[in-house]
């Protein structure tokens, strides 16, 4: 095998590429041959892809030969270049063919694990009853299968008059369900034909009166090994309880270590680390060769952790706000590491 194999970054977007592949070719400290591109660019016939490379400074688009590995960052849940790739390339010389991650199907699987004491209730939407669920649950969280950036995500609370709030992004109801209302039906008509899941609302612990999560980066390293890259909060808006539309990101260590007694703070970051990278473990058995995915995570007001959700694709440019340059450089580092282990010895995914 080459000492510097060629590795591909797969993005859905020609427009994306320069700046994609900048940032990983700054970070790549072990001098691998890099390029970027889509599904559109790649000539079966030919057996060769048009792609885009920086070298010495210098962008180049060439016709290159497939890669040694695939390191796939197209957002989507269709796998079949990812598959004819693998018959090109290699069995598992792909990565993150499956990073759109089905909530639902995630969510069974782990609740056959030991994570189940981390993982809220959880229902299929369309086998529920939301208005006997909010007996059990005066707070409910309705996610569709399928989803990024706390988009669809509808918060339904029960008030103690009676009365039901729907509420999207902010604490601030859209809709009001009066007590005598039928909030399975509006909720029909909001959430329409795509599959939704329900789930127990946390009380969540805050920050300055602020909904804050806290999402956990695992990466693979270069023994192909687990590892986490990150830890950091995102501290929403004030009235807002979707995190996605933060107002502020830390290190988990700089927001947190004086909000907690000093023990506690040490045993949640332990579980954090370990609780991670089970997760990253059993997302893979479900999904295949996986090589980064992150996980999201609530503290209740009596400081119990619980996972939110899993997400295939995190999001890198998040990172760029904080102060240390050590985890900016694991973001983009551990991937290449990963592809690299890959590239010199073929072997079935861990």
């Amino acid at each position: 095998m080459e000492s510097r194999p060629w590795i591909g970054i797969l993005v859905t977007s020609r427009k994306s590429r320069k700046r994609i592949l900048k940032l990983y070719q700054r970070y790549n400290s072990l001098n691998l041959k890099l390029y970027i591109f889509t599904p559109s660019d790649i000539r079966w016939k030919k057996q060769r892809i048009i792609g885009l490379s920086l070298q010495k400074g210098i962008w180049k688009q060439s016709l290159f030969p497939f890669p040694q590995v695939v390191y796939n960052r197209c957002f989507n849940k269709k796998v079949q270049t990812i598959q004819s790739l693998e018959k090109a390339i290699g069995r598992n010389q792909c990565f993150n063919a499956i990073n759109f991650f089905n909530k639902w199907d995630l969510y069974n699987r782990l609740s056959q694990t030991s994570l189940k004491t981390y993982l809220p209730e959880t229902f299929s939407y369309k086998y529920s009853n939301v208005s006997e669920l909010l007996e059990t649950y005066p707070l409910l969280y309705i996610k569709p299968f399928y989803g990024s950036k706390g988009r669809s995500v509808y918060r339904i609370e029960r008030r103690d008059h009676g009365d039901i709030d729907i509420s999207l992004h902010s604490t601030a109801p859209r809709y009001i369900c009066r007590k005598n209302e039928d909030i399975q039906g509006k909720l029909d008509e909001l959430l329409g034909s795509a599959q939704y899941m329900v789930q127990q609302g946390i009380a969540m612990s805050r920050v300055d009166r602020k909904y804050f999560d806290i999402r956990v980066l695992v990466q693979k390293d270069i023994l192909g090994e687990w590892t986490v890259s990150a830890i950091t909060c995102r501290v929403a808006y004030e009235q807002y309880f979707n995190t996605s539309m933060c107002e502020n990101m830390y290190d988990f260590v700089e927001l947190l270590s004086k909000e907690l007694p000093p023990e506690q703070f040490n045993t949640i970051l332990q579980t954090l680390n370990e609780v991670s990278v089970k997760a990253a473990l059993e997302a893979e058995t479900l999904l295949g060769l996986l090589g980064e995915l992150s996980v999201d995570f609530v503290l209740d007001e009596q400081n119990k952790l619980w996972i939110i959700e899993l997400n295939g694709k995190p999001q890198k440019n998040m990172y760029n706000d904080l102060k240390s340059k050590s985890i900016k450089r694991k973001v983009y580092s551990k991937p290449l590491e990963y592809a690299y282990y890959l590239s010199q010895s073929p072997r079935p995914f861990k």
